[in-house]
């Protein structure tokens, strides 16, 4: 039997500390991810349910982006992947009689982790203006309310369009169409708050902003660098691909401000000898300081540069554009700056010198910790840089490997949710529908709150996600949000978002992965585009949690239909009926997806989409070539008296839904609202261990952001930073804090300072 959720929300006060484990994975997160889905879903429903997750005939984990192997295990997922997919699929449910008991001032004093334990939600709801909670509400009037607002409108581009990454390849580029047959590119989405940053650095230096690397590349590496990520909690089925590229004879050098457990050891819980001895996966552990590795990458260049034969001269001579300006920036590095910046030893970058030299195959993965700084776009261009150093583009077991956060971010993208399309892209969309898309950029995350705060956005609509408990500067964003005329929604469960409302409000609940998806054509099968660019089908195998619900692709496209009306000569009703006259239509309009459905017919395991680089050795940037570039080292400085601080997930949480209060790799139990210290650092700052302290963020503004009552951990991070977990600590970063060229927020570079906590 699955249980009931919370009544009341927990009591944080007090969390337990215990030493940082060494390993990831084993015996207890079996013990864990069995625990926690009998609880949401009960034995024989967490059985069915799990052996469907990432298998050809199921559907795609609401997870991470991590890709599959051709042949998959019996049990596909990892820890973090079954608590997501038990909590979409949990028996808990929130009706009307829900909403009647909870005003909406009362969802708003409730934790994440609380409302997201109430269950998935049964009914479109609607709070009217002046109205103090959400009342049931029928689809026709949802649809009407819509369109009242969005016609009512002074320009299109008052009106705001975010899609968070769970959204389907077909939703999503339903959506972007809707809202360029509408009139605007404002489609924010959730790359802009993650990697951006590496979108912009590699659309520029190799011409397409993706990775190019595959499951079989990592497996045939010599050198994997793994930079500011931490797989064990966010990515854990990457610990399956580090364990076999181990075994093949691969060296790993793990370059993270904090030591994280499944990069020292992983216990894969599929075989024996994984369970009981685990495999040993650093070889290298480089604790650099928050915001060092362009200054990092920059003296490796330098020193390849300097080594006799450690350059690819003929793959630079021949595929490459700009590297003697490049050249003379690296070899003006200077080794005192590079130890400062990154609180490295010289014997230390000695040693990963002679490893990168060692090898004749190399990728560098990476994840947040390189692409939400001020400078990340740069850091992301000298990586690429020391990739090309060496030929490590284009070759096989070699390249470029950003990890993506959520399951179909990536596809999201491809499918044209971006502020800034090509004109290619509208071209093609434009000659499809015989529509006139906007050619002027719209508005990104950052520039979305912004205008809602200055009351130039009056209508926000959001394609999943918790919009307010994933941005920055909680306070500013939360008030831009209430100053909306209407915000919408789509969601399976609740959370922070709900309880922000504009004047009015609506939630329209949706199918998820695991529902099964039926409309009048037959069975429905979505599909998505993982972190290596292979995509495929997800069809789900559960009854819908209520006959009450609509498909993400249905909400888009009978929204369509009642803005728009009869002067639209897309065919909506079609769309909704039958998912694959939509794949027809992207396979005509998107370079890559040519006879989609056939091929997806063809191909069970999904297929890979053409990516030039990785493919022929082919760079379609403005030179025609790999991009070298050349930019000034930059670092965070912190005063004196200060900490570095980044923002950082819990194991027991998944962006910003929270599953549990313990974070069992780092020894946190029982609460959330802890701030990770350097024991010498809390010291000469006078705070003991469970000390309690309020966080306090200095930004150029002047403006005090205060996260209070945090206990202090004394903890192995780098010297000089300390680390805490959003969404509690987005209020500390300041909304105009951004990465150059991306306009990604800094979250991993937020200069704090520790007060006493008065409630110490």
């Amino acid at each position: 039997m699955a249980s009931k959720p919370p009544a009341g929300d927990p009591v944080q006060d007090a969390p337990q500390v215990t030493p940082p484990q060494h390993a990831a994975a084993g015996l207890p997160a079996v013990g864990h991810t069995l625990r926690m889905s009998r609880r949401q879903m009960g034995v024989s429903r967490t059985a069915r349910t799990l052996l469907k997750v990432n298998q050809k005939d199921g559907f795609d984990c609401p997870g991470c982006a991590w890709p599959e192997g051709d042949k998959r295990h019996v049990a596909e997922f990892c820890e973090n992947g079954a608590k997501a997919v038990a909590e979409e699929a949990t028996l808990r449910r929130v009706t009307p009689e829900f909403f009647a008991a909870h005003p909406i001032a009362d969802l708003a004093t409730r934790s994440g982790y609380w409302l997201g334990q109430q269950g998935r939600i049964t009914q479109p709801v609607y709070a009217a203006e002046g109205a103090d909670r959400y009342e049931p509400v029928s689809w026709e009037r949802a649809f009407e309310i819509i369109a009242e607002e969005l016609t009512a409108l002074g320009s299109p581009d008052e009106a705001v369009f975010y899609t968070s990454g769970r959204t389907s390849n077909e939703a999503a580029f339903l959506l972007q169409l809707f809202a360029r047959e509408f009139g605007t590119n404002n489609l924010p989405d959730c790359s802009n708050m993650c990697h951006e940053s590496s979108g912009s650095a590699l659309t520029e230096t190799i011409g397409i902003g993706k990775g190019s690397v595959s499951l079989d590349d990592l497996h045939r590496a010599d050198l994997i660098v793994v930079a500011g990520q931490n797989p064990g909690t966010n990515h854990p089925r990457m610990l399956s691909a580090l364990e076999k590229a181990k075994a093949s004879g691969a060296r790993i050098i793990s370059v993270n401000p904090l030591p994280e457990a499944g990069l020292e050891r992983f216990r894969n819980p599929q075989t024996p000898q994984g369970m009981i001895r685990g495999a040993a996966l650093t070889d290298l552990f480089l604790q650099i300081r928050i915001g060092g590795d362009q200054a990092l990458f920059r003296l490796l260049n330098k020193l390849i540069l300097e080594t006799d034969g450690a350059v690819d001269e003929d793959f630079v001579r021949e595929h490459t554009h700009g590297f003697e300006e490049f050249a003379a920036t690296a070899r003006a590095a200077d080794w005192d700056e590079t130890l400062a910046a990154t609180g490295l030893r010289r014997d230390e970058i000695g040693s990963a010198l002679r490893m990168v030299l060692g090898s004749r195959r190399t990728i560098v993965c990476w994840a947040m910790g390189l692409t939400q700084h001020k400078h990340s776009v740069a850091t992301i261009r000298e990586v690429v840089n020391f990739l090309l150093l060496r030929g490590d583009i284009g070759r096989p077991g070699s390249g470029v490997c950003p990890v993506r956060g959520h399951s179909n971010v990536q596809g999201d993208r491809t499918m044209g949710i971006f502020e800034r399309p090509s004109a290619g892209f509208l071209d093609a969309l434009d000659k499809e529908f015989r529509i006139v898309s906007p050619r002027h950029h719209g508005l990104d995350v950052v520039r979305a709150i912004q205008a809602l705060r200055d009351g130039k956005a009056k209508v926000f609509f959001a394609m999943g996600g918790n919009f307010v408990g994933a941005t920055p500067d909680t306070e500013v964003t939360e008030a831009a949000v209430r100053r909306a005329r209407l915000t919408v929604h789509v969601s399976t469960k609740l959370n922070r978002s709900h309880a922000v409302t504009g004047r009015r409000a609506l939630i329209l609940p949706t199918l998820g992965r695991t529902d099964k998806d039926v409309q009048e054509s037959g069975k429905q099968f979505v599909t998505v585009e993982d972190s290596m660019g292979l995509v495929h089908a997800s069809r789900g195998n559960l009854p819908p949690a209520s006959p009450h619900l609509l498909s993400e692709p249905a909400i888009v496209a009978r929204m369509a239909r009642a803005v728009l009306g009869g002067a639209s000569a897309t065919p909506w009703e079609e769309f909704e009926r039958d998912y694959a006259t939509i794949r027809d239509r992207i396979a005509r309009v998107v370079p890559g997806f040519e006879d989609f459905n056939a091929r997806l017919a063809a191909n069970p395991g999904g297929f890979a989409l053409p990516h030039a680089p990785r493919d022929e050795r082919r760079f379609p940037t403005k030179t025609g070539k790999a991009n070298f570039t050349a930019a000034p080292v930059e670092y965070p400085e912190v005063p004196d008296g200060r900490l570095l601080l980044q923002t950082l997930r819990s194991h027991d949480q998944y962006n910003t839904t929270i599953y549990g209060l313990d974070d069992r790799y780092r020894g946190i139990k029982g609460g959330r609202r802890v701030v990770l210290v350097h024991p010498e650092d809390a010291r000469e700052l006078g705070f003991a261990d469970g000390a309690y302290a309020d966080l306090v963020s200095e930004w150029r503004d002047g403006t005090e952001r205060r996260a209070p009552g945090f206990r202090v951990v004394h903890y192995p991070t780098a010297r000089g930073c300390a680390a805490a977990y959003y969404p509690e600590t987005n209020v500390l970063v300041p909304l105009d804090s951004t990465a150059d060229v991306s306009n990604t927020p800094a979250s991993k570079s937020v200069v704090v300072r520790l007060e006493q906590s008065p409630s110490a």
